[in-house]
């Protein structure tokens, strides 16, 4: 059974379930196992608890 983990930012519920229903997609296509047998964890990780070149996310915006 192919368990996906997404590591992202926040997104809406639509962004997400798009999201799972084409990685479920790519999971039955190449590699022929059923739909019902992938499953995909998404980690949401708020903007002030991630950083890039050293600055949080949060601080990018401002």
């Amino acid at each position: 059974m192919p368990i996906v983990t997404v590591q992202q930012g926040p997104r809406s519920v639509e962004l997400k379930r798009e999201l799972v229903a084409k990685i479920t997609d790519a999971f039955v296509d190449a590699l022929k196992v059923p739909a019902d047998s992938v499953q995909v964890w998404i980690q949401e990780t708020p903007p002030e608890s991630w950083a890039v070149a050293g600055r949080l996310i949060a601080d990018k915006a401002n």
